[in-house]
């Protein structure tokens, strides 16, 4: 069974707290997976891990760009893509994965003040409890630091 983690943005947006995150799982040696909603979110993100910061950037690409299996983070917006044969999914703003159950870690990132976003998750937290996965809930402080709630 896979570590499901929730993290609930409440004092950042998903493009301040998402770099962080996968720069972390790179740090650990995990390959990663994005799944995004759309196809326009999926290239806003692409887009914006070259940029987020002037003297780092993360290596990535798309489901829509060649060589998806080289990719040491791979954004998509398939349900069960896993090209680069991750170790870690993250799913943001309302996406729904296929079986998690391979990975070692699965991460949903939602907005706390969309309640589209929030409903899901809930719905999602009660969807993993049952298929038996390790659940833990995070929330961000007003310093926008992770704290463990659940």
């Amino acid at each position: 069974m896979a570590e499901v983690l929730f993290y609930h943005l409440t004092e950042s947006r998903l493009e301040e707290a998402l770099p962080d995150l996968l720069e972390r799982s790179l740090a650990r040696g995990w390959r990663v997976v994005v799944q995004c909603v759309s196809e326009e979110r999926r290239d806003a993100l692409d887009h914006h891990l070259w940029t987020f910061r002037d003297d780092s950037f993360l290596p990535h690409g798309t489901d829509g760009q060649a060589a998806p299996e080289h990719q040491p983070i791979l954004i998509t917006t398939s349900a069960d893509e896993a090209a680069n044969k991750p170790d870690v999914r993250f799913m943001v703003e309302g996406a729904t994965p296929g079986d998690l159950s391979a990975y070692v870690r699965a991460i949903y990132m939602f907005d706390g003040h969309d309640s589209e976003q929030t409903d899901h998750a809930r719905s999602r937290w009660r969807t993993e409890q049952a298929a038996g996965h390790q659940l833990t809930y995070w929330q961000q402080s007003e310093d926008r630091k992770w704290v463990k709630k659940r």
